[in-house]
């Protein structure tokens, strides 16, 4: 991985110069394997009897000896040995030869180049890091494009990997990669570094060089929110335990009585505990298969629980322990404290009051916290799904500019009928996917820049009418047109960013330097457009028109035709003029609501725990009601007896509930919005927290406790005063 210190900050990639696996492998001596990774998706790949879209990888064949994948066929230690050898995984095999042994058969690489397949692997895992169809040889990049044997030191262009000698050589070797960037270009600002393979799918968000997070935030967060709601349950069984303390304390005196001690009793109750822990487990586990296949749909994959494995039983039996001992400990300790000689009088158990209040205000403060944090995260959520992007993504398609229409004559053919046909409004081009960004260089130079600031740049090349296709805005200037001979060759677009980095004044017919080449000159302001998905910040961007680097045609459909119309007339006439290569066509509003997709899961997932975090907490506000109610029944029977009626009964009894709904929501506000303002701490763009969140949560808990509260009050209420006095 890099650290690249730009604009003023340090950001850390993925990616590395070309130069410096093999460099590190032969000068390291820490290092035993090294390999570099280009990926190609979409790239086509052909037999006699037909033609597949395939995301390959291009490898060095240490590759194979650093992940090794499970070899079906073939022979993995020479199947890289050749730039013309390609190793496909088991479905993709089968996809293409069907049942029969692929290895040493040929397939065409897009449907120039002969290749010959050299091993079979077993499919990739969904939860594995590196996801392709296919692996191609280092080797053979470089001899169909002869640009990467030239790139330098200062270009970051590839993954690299490695494999040490000696893991216990980790920090040397760590050490010795650091310097090798600055020891081969000293000019340069990146530096290398080792992070482990195995945490990377995890860990793989860094801030200023160090690791904050990534996929493993998620992890977490939905662990916080499991034991929020097992604690939840195990107050729960606190409160219902001891809610019937009077039935319980009778029979605890008369085992006093029969001469059994206050550790057997104890003991008693946490194997009562332990039995109701075990029968919910056993229950959780036929809810958790049942669930199990909405939970793979939500989430994108194949989740299967591995019942004979020694790790699933020790963390199942472990948590049930744990259960057991939080969830028993209160009623053991406290029912086995009875006096035999009191609870056998009619003593029911007293002094415990104030400790089920403070259990009901953690399990509220819970509840209430989740239900704070589960709306700000749905607000989040529609806050960046209806944000403006800045360029209208419906109706707006992408396809790879392959086969014949590399050429410029048959594909200015090719858009002449497409939009001849009705069905398209508007056709350009751009280098690599709308929705990704692209390359950065710092090599910009414009009147007045600090050449002692390293300041980076995004760069892409786009054709003609590209702002009116994506439907974008021009503040100022004009678009690239075919009118304009020199849009092609000194002509420039930068957005409002990029504008400001440089601080033009009057940036519309202003000369910057790029690199060696001559002057160029900017002949329009685009208005800021977030193409890598509405919680991004918009990188300061310039565009230029490049024919030869422009790989996709964007197309913007016309409304008023039908979308299966409108795709129909593209395919046929794609089939008629380009049939050795399959057309594949991306929609663009897919692929950005899919980059909210993790965003999108956790506020489901909050949504169900927050919601089953108040259901529980019900239960005990209900086991609390049940114990106050027994323990004021006479008074209530009395003062019926005197005249009061249901509605100033209520009142009383439930007029303590609400105070410790509002002590509950009082704790729970402060840590509510810390939690809530960290979770936004991770967005460029975020809601703010307003009033909104904590009075729907308080209105909600207020709602809830007066349902679960005045449901038993009322039926103590409306009791017969007589079957609560008659014994006095």
């Amino acid at each position: 991985m890099i650290n690249s210190k730009t604009n003023g900050t340090l950001r850390t990639l993925a990616y590395a110069p070309s130069k410096l696996a093999p460099a590190a492998k032969e000068s390291i001596p820490g290092i035993e394997y090294a390999s570099r990774i280009n990926w190609h998706p979409g790239t086509q790949f052909g037999n006699q009897a037909s033609n597949f879209r395939l995301n390959a990888i291009s490898v060095d064949p240490d590759f194979l000896k650093i992940l090794q994948y499970h070899c079906l066929s073939g022979n993995m230690l020479t199947a890289l040995n050749t730039p013309d050898g390609v190793i496909l995984t088991e479905n993709t095999a089968q996809k293409m030869f069907g049942n029969s042994n692929p290895v040493g058969k040929s397939i065409k690489w897009n449907n120039a180049r002969i290749l010959t397949v050299t091993a079979v692997i077993s499919d990739i895992e969904k939860n594995e890091t590196f996801q392709f169809d296919a692996i191609q040889s280092w080797a053979f990049d470089e001899s169909v494009n002869e640009q990467i044997r030239t790139l330098e030191w200062g270009a970051i262009s590839c993954q690299t990997i490695y494999k040490l000698r000696d893991k216990n050589s980790y920090y040397q070797t760590d050490k010795s990669l650091r310097a090798l960037i600055k020891l081969n270009d000293p000019e340069t600002n990146n530096e290398a570094f080792l992070f482990p393979f195995k945490k990377y799918h995890l860990y793989s968000e860094f801030s200023d060089g160090k690791v904050v997070g990534g996929k493993i935030d998620q992890l977490k967060l939905f662990l916080l929110l499991a034991c929020c709601v097992l604690l939840i349950a195990s107050i729960n069984y606190m409160n219902l335990s001891t809610a019937r303390s009077e039935k319980r304390a009778r029979e605890v005196g008369v085992r006093k009585a029969l001469g059994s001690n206050r550790k057997s009793l104890m003991m008693q109750f946490f194997i009562e505990s332990l039995l109701f822990s075990t029968i919910a487990t056993v229950i959780a586990l036929v809810l958790l298969e049942l669930s199990l296949p909405y939970f793979n749909y939500l989430l994108d994959t194949n989740t299967e629980i591995d019942y004979g494995s020694y790790r699933i039983w020790g963390i199942l039996a472990g948590l049930v322990l744990i259960t057991t001992l939080i969830a028993g400990s209160y009623p053991a300790f406290y029912l086995s404290s009875f006096s035999a000689n009191k609870v056998l009088k009619g003593f029911k158990g007293t002094g415990t009051l104030s400790v089920r209040k403070l259990l009901v205000v953690i399990q509220f403060s819970l509840s209430v916290c989740m239900i704070i944090c589960a709306i700000t995260i749905h607000s989040q959520i529609q806050y960046v799904t209806n944000k403006p992007l800045g360029f209208d993504e419906n109706n707006l398609l992408q396809i790879r500019r392959d086969g014949n229409f590399k050429d410029f004559t048959r594909l200015k053919f090719f858009k002449e009928q497409l939009k001849n046909s009705g069905s398209v409004l508007s056709i350009s081009e751009i280098g690599g996917s709308l929705t990704n960004n692209s390359n950065s260089s710092g090599d910009f130079v414009w009147p007045g820049r600090d050449m002692s600031k390293d300041i980076s740049i995004q760069f892409r090349s786009i054709g003609f009418d590209y702002v009116k296709t994506i439907g974008a805005k021009m503040l100022k200037g004009r678009d690239f047109s075919i009118n304009f001979p020199a849009d092609t060759s000194t002509s420039l677009i930068l957005n409002e960013a990029a504008v400001k980095i440089m601080g033009l004044k009057n940036p519309v017919g202003s000369l910057i330097n790029w690199g060696d080449d001559e002057s160029l000159q900017i002949v329009g302001v685009i208005q800021d457009y977030s193409n890598d998905g509405a919680d991004s910040k918009v990188l300061p961007t310039v565009f230029y028109n490049n024919p030869k680097r422009t790989e996709t045609m964007l197309l913007k459909l016309n409304p008023a035709v039908s979308l299966n119309e409108s795709v129909n007339k593209i395919k046929a006439l794609w089939q008629r003029l380009n049939p050795a290569f399959p057309i594949e066509i991306e929609f663009t509003d897919k692929y950005m609501s899919e980059k909210l997709h993790d965003e999108k899961i956790t506020s489901v997932l909050a949504n169900l725990f927050g919601g089953f975090c108040i259901f529980i907490s019900c239960l005990g506000l209900l086991g609390l009601a049940i114990y106050i109610a027994e323990q004021r029944q006479k008074e209530i029977s009395i003062r019926k007896v005197l005249g009061a009626d249901l509605n100033s009964i209520l009142f009383l009894l439930n007029k303590d509930f609400i105070k410790l709904v509002i002590i509950s929501n009082v704790f729970a506000f402060p840590i509510a919005y810390i939690l809530s303002s960290k979770w936004l701490m991770q967005y460029d763009y975020s809601v703010n927290i307003g009033i909104l969140p904590f009075f729907s949560a308080f209105s909600i808990s207020v709602f809830i406790a007066l349902i679960c509260v005045s449901l038993q009050t009322m039926k103590l209420a409306r009791g017969n005063p007589a079957d609560a006095l008659k014994y006095e």
